[in-house]
């Protein structure tokens, strides 16, 4: 036998449970706005466009969708229900 402690595996749980659970009390990085959104929208669009989307959110040091929740609230802003 070899004199080897057993090692953790990958998906081991630590011995306390305090380190287990408890999270880092690190205060949250997302724009307070943003958190109250929990609609999801799909659209469809080409690779390139993705892409061009993609490099101008990296660009302007935005996620993606930081950067269209901001421009679909330019397009469509909250006129209180008044049709155009």
């Amino acid at each position: 036998m070899s004199g080897r402690a057993p090692e953790r595996g990958f998906a081991a749980r630590p011995g306390d449970a305090e380190s287990w659970v408890k999270a880092a009390d690190l205060p949250s990085t997302r724009d307070p706005v943003a958190e109250a959104y929990t609609a999801r929208l799909t659209v469809d669009i080409t690779p390139e466009l993705r892409g061009r989307i993609k490099v101008a959110a990296f660009r302007r040091g935005l996620t993606v969708a930081d950067m269209l929740r901001s421009l679909l609230l330019r397009e469509f802003p909250d006129d209180g229900g008044s049709t155009p």
